[in-house]
């Protein structure tokens, strides 16, 4: 795959933070993500969060397992950390690195079919085990990678391209997180902006399992299944010598809504999704009444968004095993190999 490099380039005029970077350094290579993909949206809020908080991008590590989703952190944070790791397993990879080095900010990137099929075992155990993370799920409820079948998030009911009906219950990621113990837990949707940006920054200032489900439209796969122009009915009257693809730019979906407001968003194949901002004096600190809300709400056909839960007073991995203020990957010979005696009472403990 070739990726597009930017222009090192800069205006003169470009304002800087603190650290003397302007929004640019935040970015990575020319997405080759379809024009008006959610994705591209949450990467665009990525890089105004890390640049609105003063973050050096080389103290950031960016891991991803596999799907559009986990194809996003080569469009931000171009001079951080970064590791594509294999389908579904970029939280177990996540943990050891986190656990080898606890200075760096850590920022895990999924797709719903990455943590929610073949990596919810991983999903599960990252954010039981409180790992200093934050973790996104870019959230468009079909595998777009391999022409848009249901993920496990797709509603039921849900049609897809062919106009199949999805008759399996899906399942809800920050229900999920609420239960197992995330102590930082928000929802939001790709084209609202001015909600994303300052989730994302509270989860990277969290200590502990931050967890982000980001409602994210999948603009490839809404052409109509009864069209002679479809993809599906040109391919099955065409003797092709090879499969070719043409997808047409898509406007990007962008939204503005109050506190407590119901907002009913049109998306590209015609369906609506409706949108319940929380009320400002919301409680977030109510693990039992957040749950109850989702539930409350998703009989009602509604996606709540903003920041559910959070544990202000929240511990981690590092603190739950005890492990020392350094990084794991600093120490020297005397600390990995401190003698017979240091190893006599650690095997007097275990008799």
């Amino acid at each position: 795959m070739t990726y597009l490099a930017k222009p090192k380039l800069h205006h003169p005029s470009l304002t800087c933070n603190a650290l003397g970077f302007t929004r640019r350094d935040y970015e990575g290579t020319v997405s080759t993500l379809c024009a008006g993909c959610g994705h591209d949206s949450i990467s665009a809020a990525i890089i105004q969060a890390c640049w609105e908080m003063d973050i050096a991008p080389h103290r950031v590590a960016k891991l991803s397992g596999i799907g559009c989703s986990s194809k996003t952190p080569t469009y931000f944070l171009g001079q951080s950390h970064g590791f594509n790791t294999v389908h579904g397993r970029m939280p177990s990879v996540l943990t050891g690195a986190n656990l080898a080095n606890r200075e760096l900010i850590y920022l895990g990137v999924s797709g719903d079919g990455d943590s929610a099929s073949i990596g919810i075992g991983q999903f599960v155990h990252a954010i039981r085990r409180a790992v200093n993370m934050t973790y996104i799920v870019e959230n468009n409820g079909v595998y777009g990678l391999t022409k848009g079948q249901f993920s496990a998030t797709a509603d039921q009911g849900s049609v897809s391209k062919k106009g199949v009906a999805n008759n399996d219950s899906p399942l809800d990621l920050v229900s999920m997180a609420l239960q197992l113990g995330a102590t930082y837990v928000a929802r939001s949707f790709s084209g609202d902006k001015h909600q994303l940006v300052p989730l994302i920054k509270g989860a990277l200032a969290h200590r502990g399992a931050a967890f982000l489900d980001v409602i994210s439209p999948c603009v490839a796969f809404n052409n109509h299944p009864g069209s002679t122009k479809s993809y599906q009915y040109v391919r099955e009257h065409n003797e092709a010598m090879n499969r070719m693809d043409v997808i047409l730019p898509r406007a990007e979906i962008a939204v503005e809504y109050g506190e407590g407001e119901l907002l009913e968003v049109a998306q590209h194949d015609g369906t609506v999704l409706r949108l319940r901002k929380l009320e400002q004096d919301y409680d977030p600190r109510d693990r039992i009444h957040a749950m109850n809300l989702l539930q409350q709400r998703h009989a009602l056909g509604e996606v709540v968004t903003g920041l559910l839960y959070v544990d202000p007073d929240a511990d981690d991995l590092h603190g739950h095993i005890n492990t020392i203020a350094g990084p794991l990957n600093g120490l020297d010979a005397s600390m990995l190999s401190p003698g017979e005696a240091v190893l006599a009472r650690i095997n007097a403990t275990l008799r």
